[in-house]
């Protein structure tokens, strides 16, 4: 696990079943330099940010989570917002204040921001736009 700061943010529980995963190694103060593979990934390329020290590690995947502000700045002009930056929708659907506009996934999601619920709100956007569409009376 990489870490960019010197500690971890998470609850006390996750970072207890962090550190008690035996096959689970943190590099705190650690930034990513590369991916590297040819058509699938076979090792990352890491820094220490405060000793300098360059890394590789051989791994077959990579997965980013970075954060908790979701990225919708490109929409602060357009659509209503909470403090953080979450999309407000109606509740019950994915309509936004803008007709026509639907949000869904980690953008509106503050409170679960899991992949399965980002996929069911997916889906609901999608039957919010359909039925959108075809109350203006435009097919697919």
């Amino acid at each position: 696990m990489i870490v960019r700061k010197d500690e971890l943010r998470a609850s006390k529980a996750m970072q207890h079943r962090v550190f008690n995963t035996p096959n689970l190694e943190v590099h705190f103060n650690t930034e990513t330099l590369e991916i590297v593979g040819d058509q699938t990934v076979s090792a990352a390329k890491f820094r220490n940010t405060q000793s300098g020290e360059e890394f590789s590690i051989d791994v077959t995947g990579f997965f980013v989570a970075i954060g908790h502000k979701p990225n919708s700045d490109i929409f602060k002009e357009y659509l209503d917002m909470d403090e953080n930056g979450y999309i407000k929708t109606i509740p019950g659907s994915s309509k936004t204040n803008v007709k026509g506009v639907f949000a869904c996934g980690d953008v509106q999601d503050h409170i679960y921001r899991q992949a399965v619920t980002a996929a069911g709100s997916g889906c609901m956007a999608a039957l919010d736009a359909e039925r959108y569409l075809a109350s203006r009376g435009i097919e697919e």
